[in-house]
């Protein structure tokens, strides 16, 4: 019996696009997508707001929601439809000086966001996790070139946090 041999090129071009395809699949999820059906819908309340940064709770809320559904591991719904439940409150924004010039001037801050979170199940009240606390942090400069400020510096340290809960909620059970 002769056998005929596929060409090299086509060969490997083969193995490349059955790596590339099976390779997109992990992109959804940063989970297994093994989710206990008892929190598989979540609700995600505004935060408490403890510090003097106006609507702080309300804009991590937001961050936290936007994370959670385009990770799409659990649903996020409204509080009646929900399994469970996250929620809790930002406890600290402080603004500190990061560095200092030779000449004494503060050149660099740096702002601090702390919250504490508690994941439960809506029907037990059973903590998955309680008054678990996330921080985050950002810098930015003074008379910044490239244009950081105060705002850039909050938004890198609600991103840290969000990404930490985010981990957090959604790690494989």
């Amino acid at each position: 019996m002769i056998r005929k041999r596929l060409p090299a090129a086509l060969v490997g071009a083969l193995a490349c696009a059955t790596l590339v395809l099976s390779a997109g699949c992990g992109i959804y999820s940063a989970s297994s997508g093994r989710v206990d059906q008892a929190i598989r819908r979540v609700a995600v309340e505004y935060l408490e707001n403890r510090t003097p940064e106006a609507d702080l709770g309300i804009e991590l809320a937001e961050l936290i929601i936007k994370a959670l559904q385009e990770d799409n591991t659990l649903k996020v719904v409204d509080y009646q439809s929900a399994d469970s439940i996250l929620e809790g409150a930002v406890t600290r924004y402080l603004l500190r000086q990061a560095s200092i010039s030779a000449d004494q001037q503060v050149d660099e801050y740096q702002v601090q966001i702390a919250v504490e979170l508690t994941f439960r199940v809506k029907a037990t009240e059973k903590a998955i996790f309680d008054k678990r606390s996330f921080t985050g942090t950002g810098n930015y400069f003074l008379n910044d070139p490239a244009g950081s400020s105060e705002e850039s510096a909050k938004q890198e340290a609600a991103n840290e946090i969000t990404k930490s809960v985010l981990a957090q909620v959604v790690e494989d059970w």
